[in-house]
């Protein structure tokens, strides 16, 4: 193809709360002129920034442009949970436990991590945006405690330390009476996401890189020996188009019908207050990735990321127009103001000040895409759901890509299968929301 049209443009639901807690941005820089670059990069969530950041690494001096649709962190970027894990991840698995290729991905996450601890330093960014705490998998009931001990005897075969909370420990940690166990493992970082990427976005734009923010892309196409890329109000022209737009992909028409479009969905309370902190108790900052990968997510921040606030996360839906509705992020914030009571009777009934959907894309056989498309077109896209760490990986290895290099992260993902094939409609929707809904069910009190 030499012409890519987008079919739609990303909308979101509900704030992007990570973003709304910190200080407000400075004006956005709109493109609306034609101009000309090196590099486009289409997207500016992990994925694009981390791109960015690779090509002036390959590449001192070159014209590097960065579209994005919304405001930095607005997107994806800033409706996550903040867990750049290092571990495997798999949420396919009842687990978390990898299929053969553990060893490789935690070197490649790894990778990540270090390439934004760099960021961080070079950068200037707050570290407690940036927060090597580890994470802990929460286990609520004998299930999920036997997930828990499955997990770490299988981290144990791949040399990786981890270890086994109490209840005590757990009700030590998060004020919690809920957890009969968890297991900690202390390679994950706890990210406040919007102000991680909010800080790599300044540390580019100070390195000479131009961001352009509420410019969506609405297609790119060859003209002569050189693409145009355009949004509303401007174009550019370039030799190298990198898209890092995760399963907004396939509105571009690649990957058409081989990616799920999923959200999940979240709600924060407001900022807690000395009462409500001291009865609540426990440590002031700390992440629960549920045991059954179906579960719920709990993280505690405080006030060096945002004010000292609980956010909740669970319940997802598979919307193959990317478009969540109203109706799912009402049910969702009902089931999780059910999940918070559970968790903290003694703050019952607290208000959520923020309830927000977060767009993911899946494949079916968890891989990314992460290759050339046609000469001079190139894509860091396809998450899986680890946002933050795959997303770093894509970016950094379709940069290199765009340069010509090669890398264990080049070579790890272009040697993936292709994603496979969907069910048709109404089937793949019908059939994977009520599978889900069966997974939520099941996973119960997790």
């Amino acid at each position: 193809m030499s012409r890519y049209c987008a079919r739609r443009l990303p909308v979101q639901q509900g704030p992007a709360a990570w973003n709304a807690i910190l200080a407000p941005q400075a004006q956005a820089r709109q493109l609306e002129s034609d101009r000309t670059a090196d590099f486009v990069i289409v997207g500016g969530g992990f994925a694009g920034l981390s791109a960015a950041r690779r090509l002036t690494q390959l590449q001192p001096g070159a014209r590097i442009t960065v579209l994005e649709a919304g405001r930095l962190a607005e997107g994806a970027a800033g409706r996550n949970s903040g867990f750049m894990i290092d571990l495997p991840h798999n949420l396919n698995s009842h687990d978390y436990a990898g299929a053969g290729e553990d060893r490789t991905m935690i070197d490649l996450n790894r990778q990540a991590i270090g390439f934004a601890r760099e960021a961080v330093e070079e950068y200037g960014i707050d570290t407690r945006y940036f927060d090597p705490a580890g994470k802990v998998n929460g286990a609520a009931s004998a299930m999920a405690q036997a997930h828990n001990e499955s997990y770490a005897r299988h981290l144990a075969s791949l040399g990786e330390a981890s270890e086994m909370l109490d209840p005590g420990q757990m009700y030590e940690l998060t004020g919690s009476r809920h957890y009969i166990s968890g297991l900690f493992t202390p390679g994950t970082v706890m990210l406040q996401p919007a102000g991680y990427i909010r800080g790599v976005g300044t540390g580019l734009a100070a390195r000479g890189v131009e961001i352009f923010e509420n410019s969506p892309v609405v297609g790119f196409e060859r003209q002569g020996g050189a693409w145009r890329v355009a949004t509303r109000k401007g174009s550019i022209s370039t030799s190298r188009v990198i898209l890092t737009v995760n399963g907004h992909l396939e509105s571009f028409g690649i990957e058409r019908g081989r990616l799920v479009q999923l959200f999940l969905y979240a709600v924060m309370t407001a900022e807690l207050d000395d009462a409500a902190l001291a009865r609540i108790g426990g440590k002031p900052r700390w992440g629960i990735t549920p045991s059954d990968p179906m579960g719920t997510t709990v993280r505690k921040i405080d006030k060096g990321q945002g004010g000292s606030r609980i956010l909740t996360r669970t319940c997802a839906t598979v919307r193959p127009n990317a478009l969540p509705s109203k109706a799912e992020m009402a049910r969702a914030a009902k089931v999780m103001q059910r999940k918070f009571d559970r968790r903290f009777p003694q703050l019952a009934g607290m208000r959520m000040e923020y309830a927000w959907a977060g767009h993911l894309c899946l494949s079916l056989n968890g891989v990314a895409v992460m290759r050339k498309i046609e000469e001079g077109v190139y894509s860091g896209c396809v998450q899986n759901g680890l946002g933050t760490t795959r997303g770093t990986l894509t970016g950094i290895g379709a940069a290199e890509l765009a340069c010509g290099q090669t890398s264990a992260i080049t070579e790890h993902f272009t040697n993936e299968a292709g994603p496979r094939r969907l069910p048709p409609q109404p089937f793949q929707q019908i059939g994977a929301n009520a599978l889900l809904r069966w997974k939520e069910w099941r996973a119960g009190e997790e």
